[in-house]
């Protein structure tokens, strides 16, 4: 089956064919760091770690950049308020975001660039669409004229005609078009020396968009695999980064443009602007982050996914269920399978394939997952050691390096016997003693004595010496 990828550009599915066989490059759009990493955050990095992990699974090499915007109106804005250098409030939200998204168990990406690390590119880059005309100066700053390029609107759908000043679309006197933006800014009498730069126009900084199309053509060539990020950069982000990437270069600047739907609160979007955001750090001290990648599992990518506590509730019943299953799994086999031989697990392992590469159905994959979590609890007493070793490769290849979701290393004894406890009392209730027996057999094993009580209850007393008696 071949692998696609719903493309925004072409608005449909498309059979994934990057442009080396066994080489894929990506670039995913980072964050600009003036406040705390949210959850909306989380999902773009926890989606496209995914898809990252599915390509390498499928034998592709990845080389993955994510730049950090570490220089911007909103980080000036508020190192003015907090009175700190820029550099070092951007500095302070870059650690914040490594320090969170890695609990998230997020691969990380081959290289992060940072705007202001490559200045002297940006400013050849604009002076490039400025000699070929595209480009020109309005009272310090310079704009890309985008009326020459004439593919605009390709991407977001949107004419020319139709933008409205005021709707993304910037208001100054001085542009040719409202619809021009700026590829740089000549500094304000009020912002800091920190934030300006020699120029052929004079001290400024770099517009947003140019950034983009620097960062990735310098790491990554003249033309990409992949190209992603959240909805909300459709436009007039990466509307504005094809304008003036295609125009420099004459080449197609992305292959496939991917894109990741909104987490959203009262289906409004989840933004800083609209301050109805919830940091991860937060969100971290009521739930584990496995708990919350698992949340971030349940809805497909292009999809809004609406924040709910009784969501992330649900993720975390679900995933006690996941863990009890492979830590009952591990008390029997510690060993590894060489490879998948029984025909049923092959066919279970190429549908969970499959899944994901029908344009990254992760949301589906889970219930793959979740046929293996009750084959294995089903088949658990019954199947031979070479079957359950199969059983923990397929559980390991699943949960962990296909959907990230790290299974738990050490077993908590006191959970994992009082689980098994449960299931002892519910096979004697249904008068299966031989599954009764297996349990004791398997708990006495751990070191426990199990006494039940007249009432139908048990409780667990640990052996407390080498001869085998009892506390």
């Amino acid at each position: 089956m071949a692998m696609k990828i719903y493309n925004t550009l072409s608005n449909k599915k498309e059979e994934f064919r990057p442009q080396k066989e066994s080489f894929v490059s990506m670039y995913v759009c980072g964050i600009t760091p003036y406040d705390e990493v949210h959850l909306g955050h989380a999902r773009a990095y926890v989606i496209f770690d995914i898809i990252k992990r599915h390509l390498i699974k499928r034998g592709y090499e990845v080389k993955h950049i994510q730049n950090f915007t570490d220089v911007d109106d909103k980080i000036i804005k508020r190192a003015q308020e907090d009175n700190i250098e820029p550099s070092k409030l951007a500095q302070i939200y870059i650690d914040n975001y490594f320090e969170q998204i890695s609990k998230l168990n997020v691969l990380k990406a081959d290289n992060y660039p940072r705007v202001t690390q490559m200045m002297p590119e940006i400013i050849n880059f604009i002076k490039e669409l400025v000699d070929k005309g595209f480009a020109y100066e309005a009272v310090g700053d310079i704009y890309f004229s985008v009326e020459k390029f004439k593919d605009y609107g390709k991407l977001s759908k949107r004419h020319i005609k139709d933008l409205k000043v005021g709707a993304r679309v910037n208001v100054c006197d001085e542009k040719k078009s409202p619809s021009d933006f700026a590829l740089w800014k000549k500094t304000k009498s009020n912002e800091p020396r920190e934030v300006a730069w020699e120029s052929p126009w004079g001290k400024g900084r770099p517009g947003w968009h140019i950034e983009c199309s620097v960062m990735s053509s310098e790491l990554l060539g003249d033309t990409i695999d992949i190209h992603g990020g959240g909805q909300d950069l459709i436009f007039p982000h990466h509307e504005n980064e094809i304008a003036q990437s295609e125009t420099r270069t004459g080449k197609q600047f992305v292959k496939y443009w991917v894109h990741n739907g909104f987490v959203t609160v009262n289906k409004e979007k989840m933004s800083k602007s609209l301050d109805n955001f919830f940091t991860l750090k937060t969100i971290f001290e009521k739930y584990k982050p496995r708990v919350v990648r698992y949340y971030l599992l349940t809805q497909q990518y292009s999809s809004p996914l609406d924040f709910s506590y009784s969501g992330f509730e649900t993720a975390k019943n679900t995933l006690n269920g996941i863990d009890n299953a492979y830590l009952r799994l591990i008390s029997f086999v510690t060993q590894r399978a060489e490879k998948i031989i029984d025909k049923d697990l092959l066919t279970l392992r190429e549908n969970f394939l499959n899944v994901l590469d029908d344009n990254f159905n992760f949301e589906k994959a889970l219930t793959y997952l979740h046929k293996l979590k009750n084959l294995i609890l089903r088949e658990l007493f019954t199947a031979d050691k070479n079957r359950l070793t199969q059983f923990k490769k397929l559980f390991e290849d699943f949960a962990d390096a296909s959907l990230g979701i790290v299974l738990p290393q050490e077993r908590n004894v006191d959970d994992y016997l009082q689980s098994l406890i449960k299931l002892r009392d519910k096979a004697r209730k249904s008068k299966d003693w031989a599954e009764a027996d297996k349990i004791r057999k398997l708990v006495d094993e751990k070191g426990y004595k199990i006494v039940d009580n007249k009432d139908g209850s048990a409780v667990l007393i640990k052996k407390y010496n080498e001869t085998g008696s009892y506390k």
